[in-house]
């Protein structure tokens, strides 16, 4: 398992605030107003990163392309594994990290027409941004913001760059 990326201490606390549009509230109203979002826009994909909104996504039945899980909730509480997928690849990314192998399954889950879960050896939320930097053009990557709602990232040049700039900054050193 080689590291690539490196959370930064500037980036830990950046990145704690919302990576794109916040939906307050409790699962069903952010649920719904997310399928509004879904049916007006018709994104090309709709990717999932963590277990709470993954399952909640499920259970409404916007099926997510590809979720990133953990079967972790806040780090202390199992998930429950539920929910009928094509394909379940498993992968290392210990906390505050992104693997190389982390990468490459989650950019070749994207590049197939399967509904994928990738299931976590360690922490995927760092991994929203590699969601983002493969997703197709105006996809929508959901995570969770917790005790808060969900927060909804549109997969846009603009996010796109963002995210290539803190990537920039996360690189890790070649020993």
């Amino acid at each position: 398992m080689k590291v690539a990326y490196i959370l930064t201490p500037r980036l830990r606390v950046f990145l704690k605030e919302p990576f794109g549009t916040l939906i307050k509230g409790s699962p069903e109203v952010t649920m719904a107003k997310f399928r509004d979002a879904v049916q007006k826009e018709n994104p090309p994909m709709v990717i999932s990163v963590g277990d709470i909104v993954s399952q909640n996504l499920h259970e409404c039945g916007l099926n997510p392309q590809l979720t990133v899980i953990d079967y972790i909730s806040l780090r202390d509480q199992a998930m429950p594994k539920q929910a009928a997928v094509e394909k379940t690849v498993y992968v290392q990314n210990p906390q505050g990290t992104i693997t190389e192998e982390a990468i490459e399954t989650i950019e070749k889950a994207l590049q197939s027409r399967a509904h994928t879960h990738v299931v976590v050896d360690g922490e995927e939320d760092l991994l929203t941004l590699v969601a983002v930097l493969f997703a197709p053009e105006n996809s929508f990557i959901v995570y969770g913001q917790p005790h808060c709602g969900i927060v909804v990232v549109k997969a846009s040049q603009s996010k796109k760059a963002e995210v290539k700039e803190f990537l920039k900054e996360m690189k890790a050193s070649k020993s």
